[in-house]
Formats: C-alpha cells, structure tokens, sequence
C-alpha cells in the first residue's frame, strides 16, 4: 500500500471539500491514486463537484486589449515567481504591452515575442513566462466584450450575436454584454452548450451517478440519473446555468428576455475564461 501524505490528503480536500479523514481513507483505498480517490468520493455522494475552480498557483497578471473598432480582442497571461514582480510597473507595461501584440496575432506570443520575454527576464531578473494568449474576431453582427477580474487574476472574452446592427449600440445590449462577462468570470462554465460536453466525460458521469442510486427500484433509476446529469449541464454549461446576478434566471432566459426588449435575437457564440494558474 502506499504512504499517503498529509499534502496528498489536503489536495484532495481542496479539490473536493469532503474531510479530512474522508480523503485520507478513499486515497488508502485507491492506493494514494487521486482521480480515482475523487471518482470514490463522488459515487458515495460526499464530494460536492467533480471539480473545482482550478486555484491559482502562479504569480502574474491576465490583461486584455482591443482593435481601435473593437472587433478584435486580445487575451494574454504572463506569470512571473513573485507577487512582488507582479505589482512592479515595468511588468505591468509588459504585459499591457503584450496584451495589444495579442490583438494582431493568433500564434503563441511566446514564440512571437521571445526576444522581448528574453530581454524583460534580463532587466527584472525574475523568470517569467508568457503562458497563453487568444484573440476573438467578430463573427458576424454583435460585440465582442472582455472582463479583467481581480486585478488580472482572471480575464474573460464574450462574443455575443444579434441580428441587427442598430442592436449593439443600445445601452440594454452592452450591459448584457457586461453581466455576461462578469457571470462567466465568477461562474466558470467549462462549456457553452450541452453538446460540446465530450461523450467520455458524460458517460462518466453517468457512471457515477448510477453508482449513487444502486439499489433503488429500477424503473426509477433512469429518470434519477438523467435529473443528476440536467443539474450537471447547469453547473457547467454557460447557457444552463442560474445567471449570477438571479440564480433562478437561466442564462438561456436571460438571453430570450434581453432579445425580446430589444426587438431581436441574441446568441452568445463564444467564450473564454483564463484564471491565473489554472
């Protein structure tokens, strides 16, 4: 058997907020095997998600710019060791710096702008690294909003779709557009829609959750596990999901409502979420 650790044990409590003992005795049986200590956590029913918001584990800022017409939007973290570099200026205005070369580019910046890493390394003398950067070019009518939370330690990008030109322009259309990037920060969907969950994680699921329900009559069961997994698309598909600002209201709703008053259709057709380390 292997010696689990008390780091091992706390890993798991973080990952699946079930006690101490609880993670200590399913990481015993699963012979200090983490996926499979959280799969038996969860299919007796004491962890609470498959996972959590993955945590921070490195320093750094997400920063974001925009084209001068806002059609394009770029999205760059940059890590560094400390804390203390992430609130220095000349690192801040690197990564600024970084966040507008995003805009013009879909190849990694860390190949784009290696010698500028190279020379930013040089001057503050801390290892950094240029982690990941997207851009999102608008697709058609609608907007295209970002969302920088905590101090650069999350960043987000939301496109949302109308029918009507005139529609991005009204006030309505660009506070949905703000909620939504602010709901999509806090919320942190995995997925826009139920279709883009892939087969093996659902079939995972499904697996877990007909575990959870052994021994019911059988003609129940199904209807038990499909009930679970409509709760499972809610926690981690964007247009499920309780709106942050009214859990009752679906993001699917949200959308009908603002379209309605608007007089078009509203469809979000893409998002991003970076968290700091994740």
């Amino acid at each position: 058997m292997a010696t689990i650790t008390a780091a091992q044990v706390k890993e798991l409590r973080d990952a699946t907020a079930v006690s101490m003992m609880d993670c200590k005795k399913a990481l015993q049986e699963t012979d200090g095997n983490m996926e499979e200590a959280t799969r038996l956590l969860r299919e007796r029913g004491m962890a609470v998600a498959a996972k959590r918001a993955a945590k921070a584990t490195n320093q750094g800022i997400i920063a974001s710019s925009k084209s001068d017409d806002g059609k394009t939007v770029g999205l760059v973290e940059v890590n560094c060791e400390t804390d203390f570099v992430s609130r220095n200026d000349s690192f801040k205005a690197f990564v600024d710096a970084m966040a507008v070369k995003a805009v013009t580019t879909d190849e990694p910046l860390s190949d784009v702008c290696a010698d500028a890493l190279t020379d930013q390394i040089a001057s503050i003398g801390e290892n950094l690294k240029i982690r990941r950067n997207v851009r999102f070019e608008l697709q058609g009518t609608g907007a295209i909003g970002d969302y920088i939370h905590m101090g650069g330690k999350v960043g987000v990008l939301v496109e949302l779709g109308s029918e009507k030109e005139e529609t991005t322009a009204a006030p309505a259309f660009q506070q949905l557009l703000r909620d939504l990037a602010l709901h999509v920060a806090a919320c942190s969907p995995a997925h826009l829609v139920p279709d883009e969950v892939p087969a093996d994680v659902l079939e995972a699921e499904r697996a877990i959750f007909a575990k959870q329900v052994e021994g019911k009559p059988e003609q129940i069961i199904d209807k038990i596990v499909e009930g679970k997994i409509r709760k499972f698309y809610s926690e981690i598909c964007l247009v499920e999901q309780g709106f942050v600002k009214e859990p009752k209201q679906s993001i699917t709703d949200l959308l009908a409502e603002a379209g309605k008053a608007l007089d078009d259709t509203l469809t979000i057709r893409r998002f991003v979420r970076y968290q700091l380390g994740a």
